[in-house]
């Protein structure tokens, strides 16, 4: 049985045309809109789900070694805990 382990992944929420936008940076095209900042979330986090399901299935690195900076302004930005 695989060993399951916690990481606390960072997310960025800002607003856009169409409502929201969650990015979670650690992740390679992990990001996700919703009408609202808690359906942006939730859609980003089935987004990482299935991104560290395929890496996974793979044998791929699940999180990015480096982040890219960042612009922070008007953002909001968390961790969430996810096993992995």
């Amino acid at each position: 049985m695989k060993t399951k382990r916690i990481a606390h992944l960072p997310v960025t929420i800002e607003r856009n045309d169409d409502g929201f936008l969650a990015n979670c940076p650690l992740i390679q095209g992990a990001f996700a809109e919703g009408d609202t900042i808690e359906e942006a979330i939730f859609n980003c986090l089935d987004v990482v789900k299935m991104i560290l399901e395929y890496r996974d299935e793979r044998g791929e690195p699940l999180l990015k070694s480096e982040l890219d900076e960042l612009k922070l302004q008007e953002k909001l930005s968390f961790t969430i805990p996810i096993e992995i």
